[in-house]
């Protein structure tokens, strides 16, 4: 038999009350939802395993989905950039947002998610990006400029 395994009460109530809203961050941030709850469960993996080391579950799994989101997608844009290309293109339909949102780079894309979609204030934003501030209005401003002359094509 295998030992109980403990998890942290605070981490537990983070999962029963924030997990929708973490898989739907990843989500924003993939594009693919089995990908986002893949991801989502991984963090809370890490988590636990970290568990003495927390001070906020919270902010370490919404940081650890957010970074997980980033490298799937730097390993997600390799596979593409190595993937033979079909001899006959193929035409998808596909919801106009998120077109428009997939063709910023990570960090605008994810500053525009965290502050819109999750509401998190500038300075939050920054500590996530690892960044200043500033350099997160300054992701906004251009993303947002991007986003418009993507949409009005």
């Amino acid at each position: 038999m295998s030992p109980a395994v403990s998890w942290d009460t605070d981490l537990v109530r983070v999962y029963r009350e924030r997990y929708g809203d973490l898989v739907r961050l990843a989500f924003l941030l993939t594009g693919q939802k089995a990908i986002a709850e893949e991801l989502v469960q991984d963090a809370f993996l890490a988590a636990h395993r970290n568990n003495s080391e927390l001070h906020d579950p919270f902010a370490y799994v919404r940081t650890s989905v957010v970074n997980r989101c980033h490298s799937w997608g730097r390993r997600r844009k390799l596979e593409n950039e190595r993937r033979p290309t079909p001899p006959d293109p193929a035409e998808m339909v596909a919801d106009e947002l998120w077109d428009a949102l997939a063709t910023l780079a990570f960090k605008p894309r994810t500053a525009i998610v965290l502050r819109y979609y999750a509401d998190l204030p500038e300075t939050r934003i920054a500590e996530i990006l690892d960044c200043r501030p500033s350099t997160v209005r300054t992701l906004i401003r251009r993303g947002l400029q991007s986003l418009r002359k993507v949409i009005d094509r």
